[in-house]
């Protein structure tokens, strides 16, 4: 399925925000991947990088990133 101007445009919000939450936690890439694989999640930096520079990934990617830079308060306003 084709991603519209919206999706993209959306997609690429949530990708900026999480990447400014990493920098604001002093979170990088490879940290964010062994917090996530402590969930279950199975990512490593490389998957990680390719998901925010597309800006285009799944909504249990995105909970998993909340959860564990523990920003269990972040409102669709945030982005």
């Amino acid at each position: 399925m084709a991603l519209t101007d919206k999706d993209r445009e959306w997609g690429e919000k949530a990708a900026l925000f999480l990447k400014a939450e990493l920098k604001r936690a002093k979170v990088g890439y490879k940290e964010l991947a062994e917090r996530l694989r402590e969930h279950g999640l199975d990512e490593n930096e490389t998957t990680i990088t390719g998901k925010l520079a597309r800006g285009s990934f799944p909504v249990s990617f995105w909970l998993a990133c909340l959860t564990v830079l523990e920003l269990g308060e972040t409102t669709l306003s945030d982005l």
